[in-house]
């Protein structure tokens, strides 16, 4: 990663009010709606900055529509990280400056114009990346890293499958994985995004059939490690054709993604009785694993974030695929794309106002 880069130019020395998406409390996206407020003081120990990009997750939708185990109770801004610059730093801003390029993490809130966070969730955006690269990074990276290395312990030579290859986490995790020395496979929902995996240099792609299992069976293949947040029939098969000593690892469940603004909780119910259960003592038998996550957890382990933050700087990756635009406000637009399961790479929201010259040639 890239030293941080400043500059005066376009950064506006005061902005005195911040614009967000908010939605009164979970259980229907139909309610968020964009709103206006005054900025007030910077709180001590924050860093202000003035949001350029905003990233989508799934952990968006499942928070709107209540899905979300670690839902706010009532009104919350959506969002999960951005990248932007630096507007203005308290004393104790660890090092950032006005005018500094930065990415970061939030535990909701992301969904805004200003974002006033913590220096620890900060980091600088590499120079040769733009707001839009920068806001694609910091979630998906950090869930990919932590299934690969803290949970799924993938070793040199190891063959990972990663469900889900061609979106944002996805792509992050085939790139990790075959930084890591691993033997990555992807599996997608069609040959268009088999085609865009094959673009980014990946050939061990498969397309999914309806029958998963019996494909897995047919091609007999087998796997040290899967990384799986779609669930359901393709996550039971992928736990069936791991090896001895194999690890599934599960961050989502994509099945429960509702199609409309709010859940359809008869079929939600239907889906959660039919999941895959895994019996311990057969496991044992096995010698096969199950491990879940949910990152916005690690939110709260600052330490443990710093140390994620500080390998990943380490790892010579090519900026994230961008797949999609919106401007900021089309948030709804953006939400449809990502539910419908034809996003491939990231979808990120824009805030054009606050970019920066290096920034505007990306957006022509």
């Amino acid at each position: 990663m890239g030293a941080v880069a400043r500059s005066q130019a376009l950064c506006p020395a005061t902005m005195t009010d911040r614009t967000f998406w908010q939605i009164p409390r979970a259980g229907n996206i139909a309610r968020l709606s964009q709103k206006t407020e005054p900025l007030g003081a910077l709180p001590a120990g924050r860093v202000r900055v003035g949001v350029a990009a905003v990233g989508l997750n799934f952990a968006d939708i499942f928070a709107l529509t209540g899905l979300y185990s670690a839902t706010p109770r009532g009104a919350f801004v959506p969002g999960l990280e951005f990248a932007g610059t630096v507007l203005e730093a308290g004393d104790k801003s660890a090092g950032f400056a006005r005018g500094d390029r930065v990415m970061g993490v939030t535990r909701f809130g992301g969904y805004a114009s200003v974002i006033d966070s913590e220096p620890d969730y900060l980091i600088p955006l590499p120079d040769h990346w733009n707001f839009a690269q920068g806001a694609a990074w910091p979630a998906q990276t950090l869930t990919g890293w932590y299934a690969l290395t803290r949970l799924g312990a993938l070793r040199a030579g190891q063959r990972v499958l990663i469900h889900s290859a061609a979106g944002g986490v996805g792509l992050q995790a085939m790139k990790l994985a075959r930084a890591l020395g691993g033997i990555p496979v992807g599996s997608v929902s069609s040959e268009h995004k088999a085609a865009l995996l094959g673009e980014q240099g990946f050939d061990e792609v498969l397309v999914r059939e309806r029958n998963f299992a019996r494909q897995l069976r047919r091609e007999g293949l087998r796997f040290d490690l899967v990384l799986d947040a779609i669930g359901g029939g393709v996550q039971k098969a992928s736990f069936d054709a791991l090896e001895p000593m194999g690890r599934l690892v599960v961050f989502g469940a994509a099945e429960f993604t509702p199609k409309g603004n709010r859940p359809n909780y008869l079929k939600a119910a239907w889906r959660y009785l039919r999941r895959p259960r895994y019996d311990v003592m057969e496991m044992i038998s096995s010698n096969r694993s199950v491990l879940a996550f949910n990152l916005i957890w690690l939110w709260e382990q600052r330490a443990e974030m710093k140390a994620l933050l500080a390998e990943l700087r380490e790892v010579p990756l090519p900026p994230p695929l961008v797949g999609h635009r919106f401007a900021f406000a089309d948030a709804h637009a953006a939400l449809d794309l990502l539910r419908s399961g034809r996003s491939v790479g990231k979808v990120v929201l824009e805030m054009r106002t606050n970019l920066l010259p290096a920034d505007l040639s990306a957006f022509k």
